[in-house]
């Protein structure tokens, strides 16, 4: 598509409406949300994807998929009100989707991302900017974190800003990078360049069963998360879905002084030994919807254990027990309250609606300019997971990290998780 017609497709195209999910505010307060009706004021935004591959069920799947084809992926409202305007991806493999997706629905793919960002001109010509490094085949390190490109990819972005002397806000998908020097980098140039930005995992957002948050500005003492599968790929999202309820606590995030991996039988020792860990283990694990009935330590073949120490004294472990269960379950000791809080962080398989909920908070950053949560709470996240990994390879010594301790910030008031879920036909409820 040449750009003078691509031009015209973008003038005359018809925009279907789009939908936001509900969500369950902390103490009725949800700022952002009460200002809804500003969001779909003027233009809808126009998008360039910036993706390492689109296949089946892989991430561009289920976060573009739901711009060009509704939030049920089934080409029926509600959609996003932005719309996808160019793609880049940088592999294409037998099962690649992005070829027919694209003509399907009008998009042209670019051969670079300058193009992608520029529609082949030389002027920025998108509001917003969709970088989905997940999937592909890259190469693995020794720490066992596989070296997807959201670095190089974030950087290639930033290069247009700068050359065009303008910016626009970024979605980073899931990690920042696999490296904490990557990532702080790339918070950096955000900075620099002056644009907002949002990152992390769709768990923290996914529907909460109970629909609730931690009690935001009350002291925490201890938290447990659990959750399963390979400890860099799941990892990061266990460990994003803690820092969303730890980061509410009285004086906000204050760092992350000191990290520990720990395997084997010494993970199940860390839980008997340290009776917080295992009160708040039970109290997690009941809410679990997929846990296996008989002996944990028979069922779970590989236990891993991040031990988290934060600067202000709050201590964090989460959990990957793979043959367990197959969710996310937390349980976070306040200081001021008997019970602790606890809830499931419940996901859904195709159309995989907790990215749906991801999708609404992305709709508030690309509507508004204005993150829903830090970038920081990715970052801090990113960061305890590269250091994790390093203590792993290190014998699972304990880990000091002045680094992480250097990351503070303060959340808002606000609840960004949805508080409904599916049908039985599985779609989305409103």
């Amino acid at each position: 598509m040449k750009r003078r017609d691509l031009l015209r497709y973008l003038a005359l195209t018809p925009l279907l409406p789009g939908q936001l999910l509900s969500i369950t505010p902390a103490e009725g307060k949800d700022t952002i949300m009460d200002d809804v009706d500003k969001f779909f004021k003027g233009k809808p935004k126009r998008i360039a994807a910036i993706l390492t591959e689109y296949r089946p069920n892989s991430h561009a799947d289920v976060i573009v998929g739901k711009y060009l084809e509704g939030y049920n992926q089934d080409g029926m409202a509600p959609y996003p009100r932005s719309k996808i305007v160019s793609m880049f991806t940088e592999q294409v493999p037998d099962t690649d989707m992005s070829r027919d997706m694209a003509k399907k629905h009008g998009v042209p793919i670019f051969r670079t991302v300058a193009d992608a960002l520029t529609l082949g001109g030389d002027k920025l010509a998108v509001d917003a900017v969709l970088l989905i490094g997940e999937h592909g085949v890259y190469r693995m390190n020794d720490k066992e974190q596989k070296q997807y490109p959201r670095f190089e990819m974030f950087l290639k972005i930033t290069d247009v800003f700068r050359e065009t002397k303008k910016s626009v806000p970024v979605f980073n998908d899931k990690h920042l990078s696999y490296s904490w020097r990557q990532a702080k980098r790339m918070v950096e140039i955000s900075k620099e360049l002056d644009f907002p930005m949002l990152a992390g995992s769709s768990v923290p957002v996914a529907w909460r069963i109970p629909a609730i948050d931690t009690p935001y500005g009350e002291a925490q003492k201890y938290a447990v998360g659990i959750s399963y599968s390979g400890l860099d790929i799941y990892g990061f999202h266990l460990l994003d879905s803690l820092q969303s309820v730890v980061e509410r606590r009285k004086g906000g995030e204050t760092g992350v002084k000191a990290v520990q991996c720990l395997e084997g039988e010494d993970c199940w020792q860390f839980l008997d030994q340290n009776e917080w860990a295992s009160r708040l283990f039970k109290e997690a694990i009941s809410h679990s919807l997929t846990k296996v009935e008989g002996d944990m330590k028979e069922l779970v073949k590989s236990p891993a254990v991040f031990v988290v120490d934060y600067k202000d004294g709050l201590k964090v472990a989460a959990f990957l027990l793979t043959g367990l269960v197959q969710d996310f379950t937390v349980a976070v000791e306040l200081e001021n309250t008997s019970k602790p809080y606890s809830t499931l962080m419940r996901l859904q398989g195709k159309p995989h609606h907790h990215f749906g909920c991801l999708v609404k908070n992305i709709e508030i950053l690309f509507e508004t300019g204005k993150p829903p949560y830090p970038v920081e709470r990715t970052l801090l996240s990113s960061g305890i997971l590269d250091f994790a990994l390093e203590s792993r390879i290190l014998g699972h010594k304990k880990l000091k990290t002045p680094e992480l301790a250097k990351v503070n910030y303060i959340t808002p008031n606000a609840s960004h998780f949805s508080s409904t879920g599916w049908d039985e036909n599985g779609k989305r409820i409103d």
